[in-house]
């Protein structure tokens, strides 16, 4: 994986195997009560970020994005869980504020991820970290953290 930035905001993974890497050095980061959004086309990698995220969390089992569910809580060792949301299906944020969302943003022991965040802009927590996912080719993808 090539850093293209000092400031590590952006990434070029060539394969899976390190965009799951860009999401485990994330993981191992955070302390709780982080919020991360997530954008990028069907395909981009989102998901195998998020499974790297969790695997730094300490999460064991398996992730898998929750596009029928629309969201899955896992426990996680480095803080009590890890939220992974699914904004896909969702028709409005009225739709992801009515399974209590609000209660997994200002829980300082959860880590929330939410794929598909355009989908739901209305109820974005203040302080939420977004991560825009883009394919460059089959193989490539590029990744920007801010």
């Amino acid at each position: 994986m090539s850093k293209t930035l000092a400031c590590c905001n952006k990434f070029i993974t060539k394969n899976e195997a390190e965009t799951l890497a860009v999401g485990e050095n994330l993981g191992r980061q955070c302390r709780g009560g982080e919020v991360f959004l997530l954008f990028g086309d069907l395909g981009a990698g989102k998901t195998k970020l998020l499974q790297g995220l969790a695997k730094g969390l300490g999460v064991t089992d398996v992730v898998n994005s929750p596009t029928f569910n629309i969201l899955k809580l896992y426990k996680a060792k480095s803080v009590k869980s890890f939220c992974h949301i699914d904004a896909y299906r969702l028709n409005s944020d009225k739709d992801l504020s009515a399974l209590g969302v609000q209660e997994f943003f200002d829980d300082k022991n959860t880590v929330t991820a939410i794929e598909w965040a355009e989908r739901v802009k209305k109820i974005w927590p203040q302080g939420a970290r977004q991560i825009r996912i883009k394919s460059l080719s089959e193989e490539y993808r590029e990744i920007i953290y801010s």
